[in-house]
């Protein structure tokens, strides 16, 4: 079968860096093909490449057979190929038809009775469900997902680069995106999936090409391989794919949180009557479909985010309970609490991009110093030694930690926060975007906090991971908590439901009561 699209040899170099070295691989009409590999390995330039965002230094691209030259998305959609990235172009005010038809060349006047109905239809052929009309702010995140789908669909595309399209879907969500994606593929689509989910690769892809320092590996055949020979491939050795759990040993209540409030700006309730308790020597998974108030939540916690009523007590074992709620983190530390965060933002919130990894490291310790001057000698130690100890590939601790990698710049900034050996530790999604390598490494990294009595709260949205790595698992839907469970004994369609609603039946218990029995 000739294949839809197809390279030849392509390669993508930035200064030094080769992030494409002579790529080689195909995509047929009427498959999903997943690609994979470790951060760095040159999946998204590979697909830039394709939708017309880079222009190759060298190699052929080829499609339906014909060598083509593809200088921008326009080329691109003009080719037949669309891609839905992992961060939504959408305009919140706007319809969803609006958005799918903004940016088209439609002439003077609009018929927007016409390109809604022709809308309605595809939604209708793929099994969508999706309404035109409807505000994009008014949209859950699987629904502007389907708006990025439909828009690509709209303009003509036939081959299809889904970038990361799981990562903020709840279990039911990902099924549904699941059956669209067979139904295009039976339509004579061909898609290519950018994920890191191993579990999902294996569930809707035909076969898999492998990605290792910007250099093709090998393409087989999904229903011939497994999660640890995908694994291998990616990494180039074996490593375990099997996430601890130790045993809860120090139990006792750190944090006791009650009856949090938190408003966003305009007014609205960012978080509401949220209670629960987070114990030393645990991890507490928390899960929610985005917007639910997970960002809320932690900086509240942090001291970074303005708490409207209710209290967060830090239980110490000489001082008694400590209030902290609407305290900085600045006074929070001088009550003797110590409590390190690492936020969703790494280069944001958490560290300064054009700055070192010594620099960075100090921002931690500034004040600790006894004079007038800043110690850097201290700092540069502690870089070095992160360096070794996380493995931390780097051009060194004097160059800005923008020229690191993903996976790299997470290491340093948890790192950062674990040398200052924290009571408490809140990570927000800190394996986001990250190859299972490093996602792994910092997942040890957590249970050996776990292990020396921190208590962890760990914002993640993979449901698989939540599972494995967690003790219990709260769920927050629409800023409020929908249950508290037992992450050994329950499943991840029940956290799933927890995702989208609050069990009517459990609103007059206490939230601890809310369990997977």
């Amino acid at each position: 079968m000739q294949p839809a699209i197809q390279t030849h040899n392509l390669t993508k170099t930035f200064d030094q860096v080769v992030a494409n070295d002579r790529v080689s691989f195909d995509v047929r009409r009427g498959e999903i093909l997943a690609l994979l590999g470790e951060n760095g390995s040159g999946k998204t330039t590979l697909m830039n490449m394709l939708f017309g965002i880079y222009f190759p230094d060298s190699g052929e691209i080829e499609v339906g057979g014909k060598e083509v030259s593809i200088l921008s998305p326009k080329d691109a959609y003009d080719l037949g190929i669309g891609m839905v990235h992992q961060h939504f172009k959408l305009v919140d005010i706007l319809t969803a038809a609006d958005n799918i038809v903004l940016g088209l060349d439609t002439g003077a006047l609009l018929n927007r009775k016409a390109y809604t109905q022709e809308i309605r239809e595809i939604s209708e052929r793929y099994g969508f469900g999706l309404d035109p009309e409807k505000k994009i702010y008014n949209m859950s995140v699987s629904e502007k997902q389907t708006v990025e789908i439909v828009k690509v669909l709209y303009r003509g595309a036939e081959i299809l680069i889904l970038d990361e399209p799981t990562a903020v879907l709840t279990p039911q969500e990902t099924e549904r995106l699941f059956v669209t994606l067979r139904n295009m593929r039976e339509d004579g689509k061909a898609i290519v999936i950018i994920t890191h989910k191993l579990h999902e690769v294996l569930a809707v892809s035909d076969r898999v090409h492998i990605l290792r320092k910007g250099k093709s590996i090998a393409t087989v055949n999904t229903a011939e391989t497994n999660q640890q020979e995908l694994t291998e491939m990616m990494v180039g050795r074996s490593i375990s794919l099997k996430i601890d759990r130790p045993v809860c040993e120090k139990c006792c209540d750190k944090l006791d949180i009650k009856g949090l409030n938190c408003l966003t700006p305009d007014g609205v309730k960012a978080l509401q009557n949220v209670s629960f308790t987070l114990k030393a020597g645990e991890i507490l998974g928390v899960a929610g479909i985005a917007g639910s108030g997970q960002k809320e939540l932690c900086e509240a916690l942090a001291g970074l985010y303005p708490v409207a009523s209710g209290s967060v007590m830090f239980c110490d074992e000489d001082e008694g309970k400590i209030e902290l709620a609407g305290k900085t983190p600045k006074e929070i530390a001088r009550l003797g609490v110590s409590m390190a965060f690492v936020p969703e933002d790494r280069l944001g919130m958490g560290l300064v991009a054009n700055m070192d990894m010594t620099d960075n490291v100090m921002l931690r310790y500034y004040d600790k110093g006894k004079g007038p001057f800043v110690d850097r000698k201290s700092s540069r130690t502690l870089a070095e030694s992160l360096i070794e100890q996380l493995a931390i590939v780097t051009p060194g601790v004097s160059k800005p930690v923008r020229r690191m990698s993903g996976g790299n710049v997470q290491k340093v900034l948890l790192g950062r926060e674990i040398a200052s050996a924290p009571e408490v530790l809140i990570v927000a999604y800190p394996v986001r975007g990250l190859d299972i390598n490093s996602s792994y490494t910092i997942y040890d990294l957590l249970n050996q906090q776990k292990q020396k009595g921190v208590a962890v709260l760990f914002i993640g949205e993979d449901l698989d991971v939540l599972l494995e790595l967690a003790d219990r698992i709260l769920v927050l839907c629409g800023g409020q908590i929908s249950g508290i469970v037992d992450a050994a004994a329950t499943t991840k369609e029940e956290v799933g439901l927890l995702m989208t609603h609050v069990p009517g039946s459990d609103t007059d218990k206490p939230v601890e009561e809310v369990s997977s029995s």
